[in-house]
């Protein structure tokens, strides 16, 4: 090769090499910016607890604070009944709720149900009001691939159309949980008496829909709304989990404002 065919070929390499570095600083720019998985965090929690109502905050500010770092939270605030005899009657409160979270000390090895107790991803728990290791274990949570790819869309009126592909999942149940945000309670007695409660993503209703099949699922889900129950405040989440009380392998979230009573 010629001293001119030389330089020719020099500068096509470093073009070559410019357009490398570029594609790849692109890359690890759009990286950064991707979403991460949707992390499910449960919190059980009651109206008759005085230690709750911090828990019962901090839920209702992970959405929006974890956002900012580009992590995608749903919370769950699930309200059990084993408080109602000591004081007050939590309204929102249900027997499924407190089983749900028997099962979870059986899967975690906990010695027994606690109040305030958030639970990340179904399988990480700690005391509810702790938002140092809330935001720890959520952050760690969101890192990791999600199994479960969910979809959920209005389908007319009165009913969602569910999608989940999970080609490397061996079975999942697939439930769903109506949520809604911006209640308030005024306590007349009990342990929090006199104290008005506010509370975000109050489980309405949950239910299993089915189970995973070859790695999919697909349904169209009928949605009834219960009277009393603020439209523009609820929302319909969909997740898979691993066996009766294991790991959430995928979730997603969408608001029911348009949906039907």
């Amino acid at each position: 090769m010629n001293l001119s065919g030389m330089v020719r070929l020099s500068i096509v390499l470093a073009v070559l090499a410019g357009a490398v570095f570029y594609l790849s600083a692109s890359m690890a720019k759009t990286t950064d910016f991707t979403p991460k998985r949707a992390v499910v965090v449960e919190l059980f929690t009651s109206e008759g607890c005085s230690s709750c109502p911090p828990a019962d905050e901090l839920l209702g500010h992970l959405r929006q604070d974890l956002a900012a770092k580009n992590v995608q939270v749903i919370p769950l605030g699930f309200h059990v009944d084993y408080w109602n005899s000591l004081g007050w009657k939590d309204r929102f409160s249900s027997a499924d709720f407190s089983r749900r979270q028997e099962e979870y000390a059986r899967s975690l090895g906990v010695d027994g149900p606690y109040t305030p107790q958030m639970i990340v991803d179904g399988t990480i728990e700690f005391v509810g009001s702790s938002a140092s290791q809330a935001n720890r274990e959520i952050t760690r949570a969101a890192s990791e691939l999600a199994i479960a790819e969910v979809n959920v869309s209005p389908n007319g009126s009165d009913s969602l159309g569910v999608h989940v592909k999970a080609p490397a999942a061996d079975s999942g149940n697939v439930m769903l949980a109506i949520t809604e945000d911006n209640l308030t309670t005024h306590v007349g007695s009990g342990e929090n008496n006199g104290h008005t409660l506010h509370h975000a993503a109050v489980v309405r209703e949950l239910r299993q829909l089915g189970q995973l099949h070859d790695g999919s699922f697909d349904t169209n889900v009928p949605i009834k709304l219960q009277t009393g129950w603020k439209p523009a405040d609820l929302k319909a989440v969909v997740f898979v989990q691993e066996g009766p009380m294991g790991k959430i392998q995928g979730a997603a979230s969408v608001p029911l404002s348009g949906q039907a009573r």
